[in-house]
């Protein structure tokens, strides 16, 4: 099983990786698709179902959809481009792909938002079909917004969890167990394995400036929140609240203000800020998904401001290690909260930053693997509830503390020596099954918990 650490760190927009850009990159491949079938296409026609239809409008997944269907991804997405083309085709009702003809399509009559029972494959289904001229459907494709950004086909789903098919890495690993014994036996700490396979598939340039981008778009990103206020879009008027922290925290050093505790102020700042960037639409990192995309960020930005030491030469080590443990659970269970609720997001964005942050603290491969259980064990069991489908209420502040937890287990790690009671894949498998076993109603449909609890019109 190998997972780049591209794949969970990929640069995109928000609001959502599974309900904004799941959506966008399934329009892109299906565009894909009828380029390499060239019938004689006239129109383009939709449907979104489960999770995606009913907090689709909030995490703008037509939107997302209509966008895709007209050419754009989001790796290079442009704002002011995008609000062009949506302007074109709301008046012309017509899409132009690249390297396809002019194509039918009415954004109010021709994407549908399909409340009926989930489809098979996942809670985030979507059905795209391209038509005729007499408006017969010659082409459909049903796709899986599987968490991350991540998309898969009905069959690629039916195939089986692990898809790579590239060849073969050094180091290749399923579980923590296996990655334990694989680095004890090589003597290789977790991120210089993950770097020869990395490496192994696209050489030592491409993931060097790779993890260079990676870390600049997140830095970006925490350095606009941090100096952007002003109210979130949707219609909550949650107020942007990363700068007020900021400016008061610079405020009050020196001071007879600033106790120790303000360090959880700092990390909480660093992860709301990008949370908030993701909210209003802006450029982020899946880490490993949108909504969770606060929490390795902040903590690699505490680990350089505020602990003596760090240097950014060991950002690759961070994210290596981090992606690790992000492969493990995506592969084992689930990244994605309209799967198994946030403890599958903010728990698994968690473990991703204690495990980085243990590593470059010079954790043993041992002590990374505690730090990682002990953050995801803290999140388990907890729900996807957002409310008016919104990734706001409580996905902002709910990344601060996954931060916070982040640093709290890592430190835990690092004071014992690797040996615990419950072992990471345990807590992976128990993560999977309490996903499973927990109500629908509490996995990013808007349906229980603060969506129903909390006025929001």
């Amino acid at each position: 099983m190998f997972l780049s650490v591209f794949d969970m760190f990929k640069v995109g927009i928000g609001p959502s990786s599974s309900h904004t850009m799941g959506p966008m990159v399934a329009a892109a491949r299906f565009l894909d698709r009828l380029r390499a079938e060239p019938f004689q296409y006239a129109g383009l026609r939709g449907s979104l179902h489960g999770s995606l239809a009913f907090t689709g409008v909030g995490h703008a997944s037509d939107r997302a959809t209509i966008l895709g269907l007209a050419g754009f991804r989001p790796e290079t997405y442009d704002a002011e481009a995008a609000e062009e083309v949506l302007a074109q085709i709301r008046e012309t009702h017509r899409v132009t792909p690249p390297d396809l003809p002019e194509l039918k399509f009415h954004p109010k009559e021709d994407l549908i938002f399909d409340f009926g029972p989930n489809l098979p494959g996942h809670a985030n289904g979507m059905i795209l079909m391209a038509t005729d001229a007499q408006g017969d459907v010659i082409l459909q494709e049903t796709y899986y917004s599987i968490g991350g950004g991540f998309v898969m086909t009905e069959g690629e789903l039916a195939a089986g969890r692990d898809t790579d098919e590239g060849d073969p890495v050094p180091y290749p690993f399923k579980s923590a167990v296996e990655m334990l014994d694989m680095s004890e036996r090589s003597g290789k700490s977790i991120a210089a394995m993950k770097r020869a396979n990395e490496v192994s598939r696209g050489g030592p340039e491409n993931l060097r400036s790779g993890v260079a981008r990676i870390w600049q778009v997140m830095d970006d990103c925490i350095e606009r929140g941090l100096t952007t206020d002003g109210t979130l879009p949707g219609g909550l008027g949650v107020k942007r609240r990363a700068k007020g922290i900021r400016d008061a925290l610079i405020a009050e050093r020196g001071t007879n203000l600033s106790a120790p505790h303000k360090i959880n102020d700092w990390m909480s700042a660093y992860a709301m800020a990008v949370n908030e960037e993701n909210a209003a639409g802006g450029q982020v990192v899946t880490a490993p998904t949108n909504g969770a995309a606060g929490v390795v960020p902040a903590v690699i930005k505490y680990w350089l401001e505020h602990v003596p030491g760090a240097h950014e030469g060991q950002i690759e080590e961070f994210l290596l290690t981090a992606a690790a443990i992000g492969g493990l659970v995506k592969f084992n269970a689930s990244i994605s909260g309209a799967e198994a609720g946030c403890q599958a997001e903010v728990g698994s964005a968690s473990a991703m930053g204690a495990a980085g942050l243990c590593a470059v603290l010079g954790g043993t491969p041992a002590q990374i693997e505690n730090a990682a259980e002990i953050a995801l064990e803290h999140h388990l069991g907890m729900t996807c509830d957002p409310v008016r489908g919104l990734v706001q209420v409580p996905c902002i502040e709910r990344n601060g503390l996954g931060a916070i937890k982040a640093v709290s287990a890592a430190s835990l790690a690092l004071r014992g020596d690797g040996t615990h009671l419950v072992p990471l894949d345990a807590c992976i498998e128990t993560m999977r099954q309490t996903g499973a076993d927990m109500s629908e109603k509490y996995k990013e449909t808007s349906l229980g918990g603060l969506a129903v609890n909390i006025p929001n019109c």
